[in-house]
């Protein structure tokens, strides 16, 4: 079991379009694990047409890092690939990733592997659902389906 902040240093990382409860859910634990965080958020290239720019998402979050006073203990990186410096910064301790995403830090561990560094400390956690059971996604957001806490509209 993870106890508050036994981490170091974690890494969490996303898209984070339409800022929604997964996305806090998501962001809370890596700050509940760890003393610091880096935070990758993609960069306008790596997204897709409809998602919001980079600098509106990378504002969102600042918002939120300051009301939940977590803005002191977090860094936020561009993300110009899927891995960003989780797979050579040697420093971090673990990632926290929802069950969609484990394969992606899967996948970092094996590049971290094949450069000699030491394997991160994979955190999962389960995905949000709405109040119809169906995970909340920015997807399901922009298609008005629900709200950013998964309420039916």
């Amino acid at each position: 079991m993870v106890t508050e902040n036994q981490y170091t240093l974690v890494a969490v990382g996303g898209t984070f379009d339409n800022l929604h409860k997964g996305h806090e859910t998501l962001l809370i634990k890596a700050f509940d694990i760890g003393e610091s965080v880096i935070i990758g958020l993609t960069s306008d290239k790596m997204k897709d047409k409809e998602t919001k720019a980079y600098a509106y998402r990378k504002k969102v979050l600042d918002d939120f890092l300051i009301k939940n006073k977590l803005i002191q203990r977090s860094s936020i990186i561009k993300l110009k690939d899927p891995y960003g410096i989780a797979v050579e910064y040697k420093n971090l301790n673990a990632i926290v990733v929802s069950e969609e995403t484990k394969q992606t830090a899967e996948k970092i561990n094996k590049i971290r592997d094949e450069k000699g560094l030491k394997a991160l400390n994979i955190v999962t956690i389960p995905l949000v659902t709405g109040e119809d059971n169906i995970p909340i996604s920015s997807t399901r957001i922009k298609k008005g389906e629900i709200d950013r806490n998964g309420k039916q509209r």
